[in-house]
């Protein structure tokens, strides 16, 4: 694989990520979904690896994974769930591969069309890094991700460390508190960031989380628990839903391109089950409001009808038995 920025080349067929990523943020791609009901918007990166056919195009070997498998990368809305840009990429690459390329795209795309946005980016460890600092730094974006642990860092805080592990640690009881913000700042790093610690004893051993954010004036627990760790349901579920409902993972094709067509279409089904699923959480119904959109796909969507074309209309026929024909109608007039 030979790569020149963000495109590169799988044989003799080229590859531009930019391209797509660009008409993918227009407002023909997935912003057109996109209304805006607040000031912020939380932009999730998460990336997920896809174990695949070594005969595939892209298809490459990760030697963190040991395996033979393709890059996904998913930006997600972290309020709504929406899928903002899915992007698939060779199985080699590190998880921020591209990622400040992607995000750049974005914000533009974003502070075109909302000029008074606030856009937040969450993300883990593995966006850390130069190329994400400097383009946060010359948007203006807030952000919070995690960072990888070291000895520099662990040298910051070992006094706290030590203290809990002689106090807690060696008595497996479970402990946790936070420090921070202080002052750190990677040899290629741009310049300083703000870090926080979390040192816990777990009743087991030692766990030390570190995170970055730009935000002024946070708790470093409530900061933590209150927004970064809420990725995980604002993505990692969401990808769940995209991979176990939609079957993100069924890239079986040959070529590269056509398995990106397959996630694009994954994406879109996602987009319009979720589309429903809040369609049904305005109508407040005492059950459906708990609805995963796998329940959705089951109960509303995948039963029997006849259908009857006409001139002027469509008429669909359910079976009397269908116990959510109201619930059906409702929505649709929505939709």
């Amino acid at each position: 694989m030979v790569t020149e920025g963000s495109t590169f080349y799988l044989g003799k067929q080229k590859i531009n990520l930019d391209l797509f990523a660009q008409h993918t943020s227009s407002d023909d791609g997935f912003l057109l979904l996109y209304k805006l009901m607040r000031k912020t918007k939380i932009i999730n990166s998460f990336c997920k690896h896809l174990e695949d056919n070594r005969d595939q195009q892209g298809s490459l070997f990760h030697g963190y994974y040991w395996q033979w498998m393709l890059n996904e990368l998913f930006y997600i809305d972290g309020e709504t769930g929406q899928m903002i840009l899915p992007v698939l990429r060779p199985g080699n690459v590190h998880s921020s591969k591209w990622n400040h390329r992607f995000l750049r795209i974005l914000v533009e795309a974003l502070r075109n069309r909302f000029p008074n946005l606030q856009i937040i980016i969450r993300a883990d460890a593995g966006f850390s890094g130069p190329d994400f600092y400097t383009l946060v730094q010359d948007y203006k974006l807030d952000f919070c991700l995690g960072v990888a642990s070291n000895d520099r860092l662990k040298e910051l805080i070992r006094p706290l460390f030590e203290a809990i592990e002689q106090k807690y640690a060696r008595q497996n009881k479970p402990f946790k508190t936070f420090t921070g913000p202080f002052s750190y700042q990677a040899d290629s790093w741009p310049c300083p960031q703000d870090l926080y610690a979390k040192v816990e004893s777990t009743g087991k051993g030692m766990n030390v989380r570190f995170f970055a954010s730009n935000f002024a004036d946070e708790d470093p627990r409530e900061l933590y628990k209150d927004f970064y760790t809420q990725r995980g349901e604002a993505a990692e579920n969401r990808i769940k839903e995209i991979k176990n409902t939609c079957y993100s993972d069924r890239l079986s094709c040959h070529r590269f391109s056509a398995n990106f067509f397959r996630l694009m279409l994954s994406c879109l089904a996602y987009e319009v089950l979720r589309i429903i699923r809040e369609h049904i959480r305005a109508l407040k119904h005492p059950v459906a409001k708990r609805w995963s959109i796998q329940s959705i796909r089951l109960y509303l969507l995948k039963v029997a009808a006849q259908v009857r074309v006409r001139v002027k209309a469509i008429h669909y026929s359910f079976s009397s038995a269908f116990p959510q024909q109201e619930l059906f109608r409702q929505v649709f007039q929505r939709c």
